[in-house]
């Protein structure tokens, strides 16, 4: 069993997959969204971003709904590789990378493309957060 991603911009060990978000200010459930893969954090491209990826990323976060899906850096410009571009969820997917997209590191973009998001917030019932629906209702 995997441990849930938690949303911290200095994690002490970073997993392959792993998403953060980042110059939200006081808020640790919106920002620039990052990925850490192959040893680095990178962005994501704004190509198509929507409101279904931006689900994807809240989620995984455990941070409820997306209220928003930023584009043009909104959050400003961040460094490094550009993992993902033309990403393409149906809101369902338990991982921003497990949705449709050309390939790691292929883009056509640069950091003033970096996609954002603006989440809800955390749950009060973080069990909420990795299913599709609440428990407690039958």
């Amino acid at each position: 069993h995997t441990p849930p991603v938690i949303a911290d911009s200095s994690p002490t060990t970073s997993a392959e997959g792993q998403v953060r978000l980042v110059n939200g200010g006081n808020s640790s459930c919106s920002g620039r969204v990052e990925i850490f893969l192959r040893g680095q954090w990178g962005t994501v491209c704004d190509d198509n971003w929507d409101l279904n990826d931006a689900n994807v990323v809240c989620r995984q976060l455990g941070c409820g709904r997306a209220r928003s899906a930023l584009q043009s850096a909104a959050f400003g410009q961040g460094s490094g590789p550009i993992w993902l571009d033309n990403v393409s969820c149906s809101g369902n997917e338990p991982s921003i990378t497990d949705c449709r997209h050309p390939g790691f590191g292929i883009h056509n973009c640069g950091h003033v493309e970096d996609a954002g998001v603006v989440c809800e917030g955390k749950s009060n019932h973080p069990s909420i957060a990795y299913t599709a629906y609440p428990f407690w209702v039958a």
